[in-house]
């Protein structure tokens, strides 16, 4: 099998204009009431920079920079980041969540690490050591998830001169450790009372963590939840992710509607780092059932996201898919086919192709995981 050409950057180019990337959209058109975050212009700033391959490339450069000058706009002198910013420019909160701290620096630790020129390097090491005071202080599971994962790419990449981060990361790595140790029950391998967003991210902190620092139990913890997390997300065979309406409560019933492709694409992710630490078909399967919840294999079987223009639709609701391409989704799916080429090289174009469910879309509903 060949691995498949990766899909082109229109619909994010078209949600993108002068100060970064829009955050809603209306069908495909940006939805200019909605403004910008700074969650979303990391995100983007990331998958720009892994795509950068060759600095001459100056469609990419201008994308990158464009994105790299919001996260430099959104920090304040304190050191934290600013999240929503409206259409005409203004900041919209006093205090950025923790989330969008971690997704920040995991974004400029992908451009300090990157391919880059020195200027957008110098001013992603400059605008992460501003960070590290408001950093020593988040409180939210997943910005620690996101911290840990920053150390580790700059730690890949031997960047020396942010060590810093590497003192806050170790702790935060460790406040998810006691995290698992408050919430975890026999039959309830999880970090939280209950299942909600972008849950892969935290074992995938603890596969980075393993990778850096073999003295503690990371590496079973982040095997352990993994696990977890794909029997809580498989039903008939395909990936059914945690639905945001009602999410999945400890003695609860999971929430089957309203699935977000930032759930299909840091499964695929989280499936990688843990491929990183040993091969197995399990794995593979995981991966490519989370990568094909875009492309069909999914409750509604039905195509998620678009490969004409690599726009995404933002999920799928209890009527169906949900027909607008937002940013967050687009870049879930622009993420995840990065992502999917590493995979596919690494298997030398064999990736397992995930089953077609079986039966109707009312069939698969009924059979929905509880």
């Amino acid at each position: 099998m060949r691995c498949a050409g990766y899909p082109p950057l229109t619909h994010l180019d078209r949600m993108t204009d002068s100060a970064g990337v829009i955050q809603h959209a209306v069908y495909n058109i940006p939805r200019r009431s909605s403004g910008y975050t700074t969650d979303d212009n990391a995100r983007a700033l990331r998958l720009c920079t892994r795509l950068c391959a060759d600095p001459s490339d100056k469609s990419m450069i201008e994308r990158v920079a464009r994105y790299l000058s919001f996260l430099e706009h959104a920090q304040k002198p304190t050191g934290g980041f600013h999240n929503f910013m409206s259409y005409q420019r203004n900041w919209l909160d006093d205090r950025g969540c923790c989330d969008s701290q971690g997704q920040a620096v995991l974004a400029l630790a992908e451009v300090r690490a990157g391919n880059l020129p020195q200027g957008f390097r110098i001013l992603a090491t400059e605008l992460i050591n501003n960070a590290i005071p408001v950093l020593q202080s988040l409180t939210s599971l997943r910005a620690h998830a996101y911290v840990v994962q920053a150390w580790a790419i700059l730690r890949r990449a031997d960047v020396a001169d942010i060590g810093g981060l590497e003192s806050v990361a170790r702790d935060a790595a460790k406040n998810l450790m006691n995290a698992w140790n408050a919430s975890h029950r026999n039959g309830w391998e999880w970090f939280e009372s209950r299942l909600t967003y972008a849950n892969a991210v935290l074992p995938h902190a603890l596969f980075d963590a393993a990778e850096a620092w073999s003295d503690e139990n990371f590496l079973t913890v982040a095997e352990t939840s993994f696990r977890f997390l794909i029997r809580a997300t498989t039903s008939d065979d395909v990936f059914w992710p945690v639905g945001n309406h009602g999410w999945y409560p400890q003695n609860g019933v999971k929430s089957l509607h309203d699935q977000q492709p930032v759930e299909a694409s840091t499964t695929a992710a989280a499936a990688l780092a843990a491929l990183d630490s040993q091969e197995s078909h399990a794995l593979l399967i995981a991966f490519q059932r989370a990568h094909g919840w875009f492309h069909g294999q999914n409750s509604l079987r039905a195509a998620v996201a678009d490969n004409e223009s690599g726009g995404c639709h933002d999920g799928i609701e209890s009527h169906g898919i949900n027909r607008n391409l937002g940013a967050e989704s687009t870049i879930a799916f622009l993420w995840t086919e990065l992502i999917a080429q590493d995979v596919c090289h690494r298997t030398n174009g064999t990736i397992i192709e995930s089953p077609v469910p079986a039966g109707s879309p009312k069939h698969c509903e009924m059979a929905g995981a509880r």
